[in-house]
């Protein structure tokens, strides 16, 4: 039976599912305080890593199965979007200078004691490091490589999903406020709307209903650096966090890290930038005549055991808790957010709690970081949005 479904969020988890959900035949409306571009929202501020397999040093076995389900499901998913979106499958690598070579040893360990496949983590010498990544070989002599990994580009993705939402005649109330999320019931700054099925997927906005959400602060730098070449993501280990390296055509770099207990959403600071631009010119002093095109910086929203969960009960899901892994496990979340709405058992039953009643915190704040509509409102189809 298809159904009306209204969506509280239009990030990267809102925008996902809305494309899933309509193009399985569900009248889908969309609904976010941000404009169609997404500048707003912590996914827009992402370096688009799908590294499963990297990310078990500290996330629990299930993240790394969603994520591996989730890989997948972007290979299939990515080429029925009706425009490009950089994606990359040539695996990751993860690395140390000299000083800092016991924490990648334990970064290794950790790892190994959870992987289901050790095939999936590869120990390189200089000589295997010269093979994949000859850059790094002159200035590295060990290095952890992860065959199955790879990365997207989020600016691409991003309107490439709303333009499918656009081609589907999704409803998208743009700079609209989510003031309460009910079963069934949206309360916005442009009237109540009612749908079969109401899906919250508004990160920290939803906070009214998910008081243990925190923000974790991520951090990064777009460089232009014609001068160096890499070829695939790269994890430097740091004494503060671990630094990433994603390589984009075009010799394009995003710098960044992803796991500070932060929720300050001001500019980069000196020492943030001083760290990563370091880092970066230490893996390769061609960094040193790199263009800094963009600083940027927003907040991840996660629970305290850093999973994601799916809250569900009749008429309303609530997906939350992505943390630094959105682009790891949305493709499946959004999976598992249809089975549900679809009446079907769902893949990953351990990260979905299914509850009788509201979780008690109101929603009535008025905060909201990414939103969604109604049966009143003059809604239109995402191709005549109209703003307040």
């Amino acid at each position: 039976m298809k159904r009306t479904v209204g969506i509280a969020g239009a990030g990267l988890m809102g925008r996902l599912l809305a494309w899933r959900l309509a193009r399985a035949g569900h009248r889908v409306t969309l609904v976010d305080r941000d404009t169609l571009s997404g500048r707003d929202s912590c996914s827009y501020v992402g370096a688009g890593m799908v590294t499963p397999f990297a990310e078990q040093e500290k996330a629990e076995p299930v993240v790394a199965r969603m994520g591996s389900a989730s890989l997948e499901l972007w290979g299939h998913w990515l080429p029925q979007l009706p425009k490009p979106v950089f994606f990359q499958m040539t695996g990751s690598l993860v690395t140390a200078h000299r000083q800092d070579l016991h924490d990648l040893e334990a970064f290794r360990g950790r790892v190994q004691r959870k992987l289901d496949d050790p095939a999936q983590m590869e120990s390189l010498d200089a000589a295997a490091l010269a093979d994949r990544e000859p850059t790094l070989a002159r200035r590295f002599g060990r290095a952890l490589f992860f065959p199955n990994e790879g990365q997207l580009e989020p600016r691409e993705l991003l309107p490439a999903l709303a333009e499918a939402l656009r081609h589907l005649d999704v409803t998208w109330l743009s700079e609209t406020e989510v003031h309460g999320v009910e079963p069934g019931v949206l309360d916005t700054s442009r009237g109540i709307h009612r749908f079969d099925t109401v899906v919250d997927c508004r990160g920290l906005g939803a906070r009214g209903r998910m008081p243990s959400l925190r923000g974790v602060r991520g951090e990064l730098l777009r460089l232009y650096a014609p001068e160096v070449d890499l070829h695939r993501p790269v994890r430097l280990m740091h004494p503060r966090y671990p630094i990433y390296i994603a390589p984009r055509p075009d010799h394009h770099f995003i710098v960044g890290a992803t796991q500070i207990e932060s929720e300050d959403m001001g500019a980069l600071t000196v020492r943030s930038a001083l760290e990563l631009l370091s880092a970066v010119y230490s893996l390769d002093p061609a960094f040193g005549e790199a263009n800094v095109l963009e600083s940027a910086v927003h907040c991840r929203p996660a629970l305290p055991d850093n999973d994601p969960k799916v809250l569900h009960q009749e008429g309303l899901a609530e997906i939350n808790g992505l943390y630094r892994h959105g682009y790891l496990v949305a493709p499946i979340l959004a999976e598992i957010a249809v089975d549900l709405i679809e009446d079907r058992s769902p893949r990953f039953e351990e990260v979905v709690q299914t509850t009788a009643t509201p979780d008690p915190a109101s929603d009535s704040d008025g905060s909201s970081g990414e939103t969604a509509p109604s049966n009143n409102a003059q809604a239109a189809p995402i191709g005549g949005v109209t703003h307040d």
